[in-house]
């Protein structure tokens, strides 16, 4: 046992060549990889075993293991090591060998036809890839040899045996030529050849499948075979009779899903829609399948309903576009179109009772494609058949997307429950996509129906229809502009009527108030209908996301319409936030929505409410600064630095000009006085810096102060000059003391926005020198353990060039330190950072000419850039390709 751990260790070593890859260590190996229980005696043993699977000794020993007093373990092993042998290494074998090995082959086949299954598949496989490698012309007819070989009377094997162990080899050799590594020219020729010896294979398919005495096993294994053939893009007319046989099949439950794979690949060959004759001759076989359908459903057989729906749709989904053509045949189109309308609204609720419904959603999407991309006359005949089918589809789905009872759906799993939730979003995105199809009328068609059942007095109507009938209004207002639609005021009217009796309904209730904000922007006098329930909404935490995000799409959008509402909504929120009923993502959500709504107002009034608003929190801030750090009050912190970085990030009291678009953007000064933001940020500084004092080591409390700043640099832009010179002073005390990325990203958009300007250029410049010097300290002591501080550093350094190449100009500034760090910054295996190393360079080499320092680095240093464009990353294996995993066993015990 000793010698056999130095073997494995010096497998670990990488010393191949002296390894002694013996039947009897291959054996030993395969025992340590499957019973030791050391998992690291276990990846030495996979190692050395890889090894051997690849290694010469490989030829010799494949062929002891598949004696037939090994285990299977250890002959699959055996066969998997001759696969890769034949498959990755066809070269080294001598022509003069190829009928040698194909015979030896063949014998294995023949004994493990009545042994072990697993490893006469590995077989089949090797003797696949070799018939590949040997077509067309070493072995022209090699389908039809195997034929005849197998057939032979002579055989030990009883005739059954023969037969599976053909079939196998026949439905693994178009699998295998699928995943072959033959070069592109050899794959046309033998794809070629392949497509001849169908004239072979499908003769004997079509015999085993329809001749009465063939066993259940053997019929299986001819259809899976007929489903590997035909994914070799054979013509669909010359698969008429297997797909018949198929079909017949479907009857049988054994092997049901056996003809639903064949069915369906045969169907979805993308060449298939060339042959319409022989689709339209499946059109009656598939609605022939109608009364198992229903069977299955009213017997809750889902195996087979999902079976039958997934062939309806093959059909139907691959071939409208070639089906609808086909005009003289509509009515029998339109049969199968209600076929899958049925597997649609199949009975139950997805994804307890049925999966069977998520299977057609795809199909709607391309009917409504393929109709509407005919030329109009066409089109318009297509639209009178297909509308009110798809007004029908409208109705099913909101069906399919309505909640189970709630004492049905509190026995339901989180999965389920997540499932369900995906469910209704697929439904979402297809009622958005079917108002294409219908336009205004789905809207009008989905308000009468609600105001119907709102107004209704004969019988009491159930939270769940009313539930679906918002969902499909909120899934078409939220991408669809339905600011023209004339029944959203009606709607609007009819929500505060909703008795809300449950957080689903409540939920879908904000979501389309949500969706409707900008319709509220447009018509304000209907806000106030509106609004009490979303702020009534706010208070429960169940509802927490819906009623946050719906107050925050209504701030942003109808901000200039919120005066007379402001005191209320920020009472509401403070409470709220005080309270702390929603979790921290939510509240920053709400700080957003306050930030939207706070930006509308007078500065006078602005400021009063940010001093209520924030008072509570910079005086519990003041309080956690004083105190020794610790891990709850770090989260405290973090939590109010990021309560008041969101608030800044909406808060913007100026506006745009209307004439100025991207990164150049300007905004008109504001008339009333000092940005409040930047007064607030004046304000606390020095609590911000005393914090920062305490907590300079820790990076998610840095970030969070950088957070704050460059949100507030970002939306106000010029606004925020007045602090510029004491951020930058700040800033560079943090890196100074302990360099982060954060602090390099927020003086990346000081650069941005500040550096051209004349007066701000010499605190930022200062900035720069010092952040640069402190980086490349970093750099002589070691960057890799900092490759995010190297790729903020790489950005900036682009930013620098691209909006203020001046800053290149300072003497003191070593630019060729700066080059060389770029250039090692190239080698880094992180993506990001090679990528701002490279986005540097960009920036860099064309300022050759105008920046002088940057010119003669280039010239002097250039070959070092070259040198590291052409040499391999550091995380890719320069010897050869990475190492890929050789199947040893199918399964560990």
């Amino acid at each position: 046992m000793e010698r056999r751990e130095e073997q494995l260790g010096a497998a670990g070593a990488g010393a191949a060549p002296a390894l002694d890859f013996t039947v009897e260590n291959v054996e030993k190996a395969l025992h340590q990889l499957y019973y030791d229980p050391n998992i690291e005696n276990k990846n030495l043993a996979q190692k050395w075993l890889m090894q051997a699977q690849v290694s010469p000794q490989a030829w010799h020993f494949s062929w002891q293991l598949l004696q037939p007093d090994k285990v299977p373990e250890i002959q699959y092993f055996g066969a998997s090591a001759l696969h890769i042998k034949i498959s990755r290494y066809w070269s080294d074998i001598p022509t003069d060998q190829y009928e040698s090995l194909k015979a030896q082959l063949f014998t294995q086949i023949t004994r493990f036809a009545s042994g072990s299954k697993i490893v006469l598949t590995r077989l089949c496989v090797a003797l696949a890839s070799l018939a590949l490698s040997m077509m067309p012309d070493a072995w022209p007819c090699a389908v039809a040899d195997m034929v005849r070989l197998f057939q032979a009377e002579d055989s030990p094997v009883d005739g059954q045996g023969r037969c599976l162990a053909l079939l196998e080899l026949l439905t693994v050799l178009p699998e295998e030529f699928q995943t072959s590594r033959l070069p592109q020219y050899r794959k046309g020729l033998v794809r070629a050849s392949l497509a001849v010896e169908c004239g072979v294979v499908f003769p004997l398919l079509e015999q085993l499948l329809q001749q009465p005495s063939s066993p259940s096993c053997v019929r299986q294994k001819a259809l899976k075979c007929f489903s590997s053939w035909v994914q070799l893009e054979v013509p669909l007319q010359d698969c008429e009779a297997l797909i018949q046989a198929a079909f017949a099949a479907l009857q049988d439950s054994e092997l049901f899903d056996s003809s639903v794979e064949a069915i369906v690949n045969a169907i979805s060959q993308p060449d298939a829609q060339r042959y319409v004759n022989t689709l339209l001759k499946l059109i009656p076989l598939v609605l022939g399948l109608q009364e198992q359908l229903r069977q299955a459903v009213q017997n809750g057989d889902m195996e087979t309903s999902h079976g039958i729906c997934r062939i309806a749709v093959a059909l139907g989904e691959n071939h409208s576009r070639a089906l609808l053509d086909q005009v003289e045949h509509w009515q029998s189109f339109l049969a199968l179109v209600n076929m899958i309308m049925f597997c649609t609204g199949i009975p139950g609720h997805y994804p307890v009772n049925e999966t069977t419904s998520s299977l057609t959603l795809t199909f709607w999407y391309t009917l409504q494609d393929d109709i509407l991309s005919f030329e109009a006359e066409k089109q318009a005949v297509y639209q009178q058949v297909y509308r009110p089918v798809y007004f029908q589809l409208v109705d099913v789905l909101l069906h399919k997307a309505q909640f189970p009872s709630d004492e049905e759906y509190g026995f339901w799993s989180s999965d389920e429950k997540e499932q369900f939730r995906i469910y209704r979003v697929d439904i979402s995105d297809t009622l958005m996509y079917v108002y294409e199809m219908l336009g205004a009328e789905l809207l009008s068609n989905l308000y009468d129906k609600l105001g119907r059942l709102l107004t209704s007095s004969e019988e009491p109507y159930s939270w769940q229809h009313t539930e679906a009938l918002l969902y499909g209004f909120q899934s078409i207002a939220e991408t669809i502009d339905v600011n023209y639609s004339d029944v959203v005021p009606g709607l609007i009217g009819l929500i505060p009527r909703i008795s809300i009796s449950n957080v689903q309904l409540a939920d879908t209730v904000m979501f389309t108030i949500g969706a409707l904000s900008e319709w509220l922007a447009d018509h304000p006098v209907m806000i106030n209908s509106v609004l009490p329930l979303v702020l009534h909404a706010l208070g429960n935490p169940e509802l927490s996301v819906s009623s946050v995000s719906t107050l925050k799409k209504i701030c942003r959008e109808c901000k200039y319409d919120l005066p007379p509402y402001a005191a209320n909504i920020v009472a509401v929120s403070q409470d709220v936030l005080m309270k702390q009923v929603h979790k921290t993502s939510q509240c920053m959500w709400l700080m957003q929505a306050l930030g939207f709504l706070l930006s509308a107002l007078q500065v006078e009034e602005i400021l009063k409410n940010l001093h209520s608003l924030i008072s509570p929190y910079v005086q519990q801030l003041e309080k956690l600064a004083e105190e020794t750090p610790n891990p709850s009050n770090k989260l405290a912190i973090v939590h109010i630095l990021g309560l008041l970085s969101n608030l800044f990030t909406t808060l913007d009291v100026s506006h745009h000009e209307d004439d100025h678009e991207g990164p150049e953007l300007r905004k008109l000064p504001v008339p009333q006085g000092p940005n409040p933001v930047v007064v607030v940020l004046q304000q606390v500084f020095q609590l911000i810096q005393k914090v920062l004092s305490k907590w300079l080591n820790d990076a998610q409390v840095v970030e969070a102060v950088c957070a704050i700043f460059e949100k507030s640099v970002k939306t106000l832009l010029d606004d925020f000059a007045p602090m510029v010179p004491q951020l930058c002073e700040m800033l560079g005390r943090m890196y100074s003391t302990i360099p982060q990325a954060s602090a390099l990203d927020l003086t990346r958009q000081l650069v941005h926005i500040f550096a051209h300007e004349p007066a701000h250029f010499p605190p930022i410049e200062a900035l720069f020198l010092l952040v640069t010097s402190v980086t490349l300290t970093l750099f002589q002591q070691g960057p890799r353990d900092h490759p995010d501080i190297v790729d903020s550093f790489m950005q900036l350094l682009a930013q620098a060039l691209k909006r203020k190449p001046d800053l290149f100009l300072c003497e003191r500034l070593d630019v060729k330190a700066v080059f060389q760090c770029a250039v090692l910054a190239l080698k880094f295996p992180e993506a990001p950072t090679v990528k701002a190393s490279c986005g540097f360079f960009t920036e860099l080499l064309p300022r050759c000419g105008e920046v002088e320092s940057v010119g003669k680095v280039v010239q002097e240093d250039g070959r070092m850039l070259l040198t590291a464009v052409l040499e391999p990353p550091e995380h890719v294996d320069q010897g050869g390709p990475t190492a890929t995993w050789f199947p040893i066993c199918p399964s560990q015990p």
